[in-house]
């Protein structure tokens, strides 16, 4: 008896799921569609509309069919049943964000705020985020949680820093973070949250690689749908390829990593708009001249991950947002170095333009209310 009341209770949340993930997939949809679309049977699309309706999470809005016959009544997600927050922690800014049950950034702020390992800091970044939540109105009941992006390696506890050399993040950051702000809390490396934010946007993704090309350069994959951790936590840091043996100093202690090449600080120590601005211009030979070296060493490292790899490679961080006018270029640099591809249709562009980081953090908690539906 106990089987059979499990198995009907799991064929019950199985076609709760589907009907809910159909609407986060289509902006509205009667009754009919999702039984034509989804194979279910009318008696269980009413029960389960019925349900979502009394949760919260689907609402009626409109109708459709001819005028002057009985038109069909359309429903629709309710996107900000519940809300998850995303914070973006670098050197010298913290950047909050407020995504919705779509995953589309309703609201976010960048405030300068220079880190420091100290409580002080810790009771600031909580105040930011204590602001933002009051200045957009968020009702405090709809928070699913906190993610936060952080320059350091994490377990998979999101919880445990082990490796934090860009600043100085000590082993109990995590518990820093909960003594000051009230709700759950994980913690991921900058360069796998922007990464996922990637894999949301597009979800149909089995297989790439994301380059992080910030102040400092990360880089996270993708494998048969999902972001790759590694055995030991640290799969995909292209910043510490060596790119040129015995080359510049790296913040790692190494010499010749890709990160001192293809860090956005190469190009703009503050203000990267106003660089790519200049470029679209300039004739000084100085800032062609160091663009061009920075195209050589991004089409470099790009055929080395794309010769490992054999995926779609996307790029990213502040320098993504950017490239679109200089795609064809970096296209044409890879071809010519590269040992097996005719096309170079595998180099992407991020989706992201900003705020990817704080708002890939802010997903995990999303994509975990969903698996609960």
């Amino acid at each position: 008896m106990r089987d059979m009341e499990n198995f009907d209770f799991n064929i019950r949340k199985f076609n709760t799921s589907n009907i809910y993930s159909y609407f986060l997939t289509h902006d509205d949809a009667t009754k009919q569609d999702l039984v034509s679309n989804l194979n279910l049977t009318l008696p269980t699309i009413n029960k389960n509309i019925d349900y979502l309706s009394e949760l919260g999470l689907i609402q009626v809005c409109g109708s459709r069919g001819q005028t002057g016959g009985r038109r069909a009544t359309t429903y629709s997600l309710c996107s900000q049943a519940k809300i998850a927050l995303g914070l973006d922690i670098t050197k010298h800014h913290v950047a909050c964000v407020a995504v919705d049950l779509y995953g589309k950034i309703i609201s976010f702020k960048r405030t300068w705020l220079v880190f420091e390992n100290t409580d002080a800091y810790f009771k600031s970044v909580s105040d930011l985020l204590k602001d933002f939540i009051a200045d957009n109105k968020i009702d405090k009941k709809k928070i699913l949680g906190v993610g936060i992006g952080i320059q350091a390696l994490v377990k998979s506890d999101n919880k445990t820093v082990f490796y934090s050399q860009i600043m100085d993040f000590g082993e109990d950051a995590y518990n820093r973070f909960c003594k000051y702000i009230p709700y759950d809390i994980s913690m991921f490396n900058d360069a796998k949250a922007a990464c996922f934010a990637e894999k949301w946007v597009d979800k149909d993704i089995q297989n790439a690689f994301y380059i992080l090309l910030s102040n400092n350069v990360g880089g996270a994959m993708i494998i048969n749908g999902q972001v790759y951790s590694g055995n030991n936590f640290r799969a995909a840091e292209v910043g510490h390829i060596t790119l040129v043996p015995q080359g510049r100093l790296c913040y790692c202690g190494q010499s010749g990593c890709v990160d001192p090449y293809l860090a956005a600080s190469n190009l703009s120590q503050d203000d990267l708009a106003g660089y790519f601005k200049t470029l679209e211009t300039t004739t000084d030979s100085r800032v062609l001249d160091d663009w061009d070296r920075y195209l050589y060493y991004l089409a470099s490292t790009i055929n080395n991950v794309r010769s490992l790899m054999d995926c779609d490679i996307i790029l990213g961080g502040y320098v993504g947002a950017y490239l679109e006018p200089y795609l064809e270029d970096i296209k044409k640099r890879v071809l010519k170095i590269s040992t097996f591809d005719s096309d170079t249709e595998y180099i992407k562009l991020c989706s992201y333009k900003s705020e990817s980081i704080a708002a890939g953090a802010a997903l995990h908690y999303i994509s975990q209310f969903i698996k609960t539906i």
